[in-house]
């Protein structure tokens, strides 16, 4: 497949620290990028020795709207006592900037590891951070936000991929049979309205840093209305129901400090997870020509790994299918 130049090959060190200045805040050194393949995240200090990650939204992808409404909810979480990385504000109070062709904001650097979750202090702190999280979500909704939706986006994920080369002729035809079928069983799936709040959306453990029971969730990039358990079903490993069902309390509880844990939405955790299996194949499909996915990401090109893919996709049907003990 060729490759085409891609909009970050602007992001040289000089531009990203001109950027920076540009809004007065004058970096020590050349910045140190971090893992981050949707937008480029990198790190600096500044001329005080402060700690800095400047975030460069993707072209194209959200609108300024979207944007904006994403760190007015920051700044609202935060206001609230929330621990979340929160957007610089400029003396006028903004916190979307733009510098030449592309849109970028600065967060105070945030620093610590991953929550264990092996751990019952760090499960029961992660309920808190969460709990107190979704009683502000509750407040009102997004106006410019995406909102989660089983059917639809099931059915854009599958046309993405078939609408790429990747496939073979004969895992063509098996990954449009298995996703129509699982399309099948989730387009009926649906929760009332009242049960949308404004989510995380992408809470893994990837974006939640912290030492001891201290926990801060960073990177909002994703966040949208849908239910509470999207932000709660990434953190549940996959394990037997003795093991749910532990994990599931020691959460609950930290939850229930700031509101009612969502029992009543546990019965979604494996369509949620039927969805993501088949948007992140997708993704990785729509973001090829940005030259920072093949580096990362080269099994992508390896024919196996769509036989791999296909093969998940047929068990978590048979996941679907099955009782879930750990519901009871």
């Amino acid at each position: 497949m060729s490759q085409v130049i891609h909009p970050f090959g602007e992001l040289s060190p000089d531009y990203v620290m001109a950027a920076a200045e540009s809004v007065g805040i004058w970096p020590e050194r050349e910045p140190f990028a971090l893992n981050s393949y949707e937008n480029r995240v990198l790190l600096f200090r500044d001329e005080k020795g402060q700690g800095w990650v400047i975030k460069f939204y993707r072209p194209q992808r959200w609108s300024d709207a979207c944007i904006q409404e994403e760190h007015d909810f920051l700044l609202e979480l935060a206001a609230a006592g929330v621990s979340i990385a929160a957007p610089w504000q400029d003396e006028q109070g903004r916190t979307l900037h733009h510098f030449r062709s592309f849109r970028f904001a600065l967060f105070a650097q945030k620093v610590g590891q991953a929550p264990e979750l092996d751990n019952p202090a760090h499960l029961y702190a992660l309920g808190e951070l969460l709990g107190s999280l979704h009683q502000v979500s509750r407040r009102k909704p997004f106006q410019h936000r995406p909102v989660l939706d089983l059917d639809s986006q099931v059915i854009e994920a599958q046309q993405r991929v078939l609408a790429s080369d990747w496939l073979g002729r004969h895992q063509r035809r098996a990954y449009e049979t298995i996703t129509n079928n699982l399309h099948g069983v989730l387009k009926d799936i649906a929760w009332p309205t009242e049960q949308l709040i404004r989510c995380h959306g992408d809470c893994h453990l990837g974006n939640i840093l912290g030492r001891d029971e201290d926990f801060t969730l960073v990177d909002f990039d994703d966040c949208l209305m849908g239910p509470a358990i999207q932000d709660i079903w990434m953190l549940l490993p996959i394990g037997n129901p003795a093991e749910w069902r532990a994990q599931l309390s020691e959460m609950a509880e930290g939850y229930e400090q700031a509101g009612d844990f969502p029992h009543d939405q546990l019965a979604l955790i494996e369509p949620l997870r039927s969805l993501r299996l088949i948007r992140h194949s997708a993704w990785l499909v729509s973001r090829w020509s940005d030259p920072a996915f093949p580096a990362a990401f080269p099994w992508l090109a390896d024919s196996g790994y769509w036989d791999q893919h296909i093969r998940q996709l047929e068990q978590q049907r048979l996941v679907l299918d099955r009782h879930q003990p750990w519901l009871a």
